[in-house]
């Protein structure tokens, strides 16, 4: 038997987050919907493209990402993922830690699951 939608989530999510740090363009691709949009902290809407450009740029670095809490509402072929994370990041070459709260909205596509929508929070 194959794995519910929710642990199928929570998978993409854990390889989202190795994605991310390794800056693994085909991997975000995967994860991420060509339709992505990022709603960051200053409330500022990014692309995927962007997204990855950052990360592939060189500009910011994730380090680490270490979730602290995650929870997964399915709703049919969408959910919404309430979740908070501690990061390590480096920006401009300025290591920094930064803790985060988002959520995400998940589409089930071609009987796989994408993120097509964040919404950043920083908590200071």
């Amino acid at each position: 038997m194959g794995l519910s939608d929710e642990e199928q989530i929570i998978q993409l999510f854990k390889d989202g987050d190795r994605g991310l740090i390794s800056a693994d363009v085909a991997e975000m691709r995967r994860i991420y919907a060509e339709d992505y949009m990022q709603c960051d902290e200053q409330g500022k809407l990014s692309t995927r493209e962007e997204v990855i450009g950052r990360l592939t740029s060189g500009s910011v670095r994730l380090i680490s990402m270490t979730s602290t809490g995650r929870q997964v509402r399915v709703f049919g072929d969408f959910a919404i993922v309430h979740g908070s994370e501690d990061d390590e990041i480096e920006q401009d070459g300025i290591p920094s830690s930064v803790r985060y709260l988002y959520m995400d909205v998940v589409v089930k596509r071609d009987g796989r699951w994408q993120i097509v929508g964040s919404q950043l929070v920083r908590i200071s």
